[in-house]
């Protein structure tokens, strides 16, 4: 990174409301269209940090430019953008990806691992999916039983299509 680059990361920084979760981000380079929350949606676009192009059925772990250290009580839940597959012929290999708190060196960049379905070229900064954070799961006891104690609702598709 340019030493401009890290001067403009160097400061103070305090959140319009105090009890808002922090989420730290460190850019792999100073080219990468800085992420932001929208006030017209909950998830947060990723961006590809660079040029990929896949053949049909290629395999590769698409590099999003950013680590983050998101609070210890959250974890990012990270999906593609609705328009991702129309777009670029590609899906996420996995249907989502879950980050937990401890992933959060200098060097845990993120990845979105895609598979793409026809060939394809996708440009440095092309948004191709989006993240939230959600509480992490809190501490449950599990408990071994013969018997749950309630009726079988009968399998699934059993709620019907309409």
């Amino acid at each position: 990174m340019t030493e401009d680059f890290d001067t403009k990361l160097t400061g103070d920084f305090i959140p319009e409301d105090p009890f808002m979760p922090i989420i730290k981000i460190r850019y792999a380079s100073p080219d990468i269209i800085p992420i932001e929350q929208t006030d017209n949606g909950d998830w947060i676009d990723l961006r590809a940090a660079e040029d990929y192009e896949f053949k049909a059925f290629e395999y590769g772990k698409i590099n999003l430019g950013v680590a983050m250290d998101i609070p210890n009580e959250y974890e990012a839940h990270v999906v593609p953008r609705s328009s991702t597959f129309e777009k670029f012929g590609i899906i996420m290999t996995n249907s989502t990806g879950i980050i937990d708190h401890t992933y959060c060196g200098n060097n845990d960049f993120w990845r979105f691992p895609a598979l793409a379905i026809r060939p394809t070229v996708i440009h440095k900064n092309d948004r191709i999916c989006q993240f939230r954070i959600y509480e992490r799961m809190k501490k449950v006891c599990i408990k071994p039983v013969i018997d749950l104690g309630n009726p079988d609702r009968g399998g699934f598709g059993t709620t019907g299509i309409k």
